[in-house]
């Protein structure tokens, strides 16, 4: 079997387990709330703050695992979440939780997510699209089966315990497969796709074929990219934090509503299983901008739905196009500047996402703790997706290599 497909099982595994606990907080929000008497606003900024900072430090971590391998990089992650789960299990105050989650899961998740799904695009070239869907097939699985079991859990054991006890199941898990983490193809004596090496790239020290990150950060098409990115991002991620409490509002339960959650996860299983290898044959450049556009349309169909029914098809239909965008950033971003330096430029365009995972769940608390509704910021998070594709629509397939490459 060619190993990068063990790349690929690995990390799925813990792209699983850690965004599996990462989206576990819908389930905890309503325990929080109440256990602190703290607004909506107040809790969303837990989450915000995390997403900011795990996006935000895969422009550290990327480097890092160009440099000193995945292995040691992810290992680090690991151990950073494990610990900020568990103190967030023990804390006595909303502080200690924000600064526990926060730095705890934000600063785990920043090391682990980009040298993780920035190694599998050096595996793979022809199949990159669907190797890259696969593996984020984690965080699909993850958000589908793990709020559900978190709340049952909380329901049985209380918050602070079901902190304690995803502590240690990550830890287990996430921990087994950094261990089967290797850099790259080349560094085994392969090919990328499970090709026969030539001699002389078995062991080869030749830097791969693309841009450098200096390069890539003067180039006009990173930063219209990046504004693409950060305008879909900005709606993105407010359902995992608000369509719980959201569908509670309109009568729906507390576990209706953790459901609803891991119905993103469904889609967001299909979007990835689906439109990675779509893409490959369609083009990921024109697939890009067309689930930016998906999510927009999604987000202005959820201010239609009230029913649990038509909760759950915007729930799975949302999922499936923001599958597809965690599945397709990656590999567009390796097409366009190349595989030299992938995990640094994929953690520069992921700061855009920091940004958005920080402005918009935690603006969309607020708007309701003012408004009392989240109509304003569901439709300003959908005109924002529409822009976005259209500016995505405009960005090229593929970049030259650099001259002094070519030559």
């Amino acid at each position: 079997m060619f190993y990068g497909w063990a790349v690929v099982a690995a990390v799925f595994t813990l792209l699983f387990v850690g965004f599996g606990a990462t989206y576990t907080f819908p389930a905890f929000f309503e325990p929080l709330q109440l256990e602190f008497a703290a607004t909506r606003g107040t809790i969303s900024l837990v989450f915000g703050f995390a997403g900011f900072l795990y996006f935000i430090l895969g422009i550290l971590s990327g480097p890092l695992a160009d440099h000193y391998g995945p292995r040691r990089v992810i290992g680090f992650g690991v151990l950073c979440m494990a610990l900020g789960l568990a103190v967030a299990g023990m804390a006595d105050s909303l502080i200690v939780v924000l600064l526990a989650y926060g730095l705890g899961v934000g600063v785990g998740m920043g090391f682990i997510y980009v040298p993780a799904i920035g190694t599998v695009q050096r595996w793979f070239v022809a199949r990159r699209g669907q190797a890259s869907g696969y593996a984020v097939m984690g965080i699909g699985l993850g958000t589908m089966a793990m709020p559900p079991l978190a709340a049952w859990v909380i329901d049985g054991l209380g918050w602070r315990q079901s902190y304690l006890l995803l502590s240690v199941g990550f830890l287990l898990l996430a921990g087994a497969a950094t261990l089967v983490m290797r850099a790259s193809p080349q560094a085994m004596g392969l090919a990328p796709d499970g090709a026969v090496a030539r001699p002389a790239a078995a062991g080869a020290s030749a830097p791969l074929p693309g841009f450098t990150l200096a390069q890539a950060l003067r180039h006009p098409v990173f930063w219209w990219l990046y504004l693409a990115s950060a305008l879909c991002c900005i709606g993105t991620f407010v359902p995992f934090v608000h369509l719980a409490a959201y569908a509670q509002d309109q009568g729906l339960t507390r576990g209706q509503g953790v459901w609803l959650v891991g119905l993103i996860g469904v889609g967001s299983t299909l979007g990835r299983f689906v439109l990675g290898g779509l893409a490959d044959r369609i083009g990921r450049s024109r697939s890009f901008a067309l689930v930016i556009l998906g999510a927009g349309v999604m987000l202005g169909y959820w201010l239609l739905a009230s029913s649990f029914l038509a909760l759950a098809l915007f729930a799975i239909g949302f999922g499936i196009v923001y599958g597809g965008f965690v599945a397709l950033a990656p590999a567009y971003m390796v097409d366009l500047f190349g595989a030299r330096a992938a995990s640094a430029v994929i953690g520069a365009l992921y700061t855009s996402v920091a940004f958005g995972t920080l402005v918009g769940p935690t603006l969309a608390g607020m708007a309701f703790d003012h408004w009392g509704s989240y109509a304003v910021p569901i439709l300003a998070c959908a005109i924002s997706c529409l822009i976005g594709a259209g500016i995505a629509a405009l960005l090229p397939a593929r970049l030259a290599i650099p001259e002094e490459q070519a030559r």
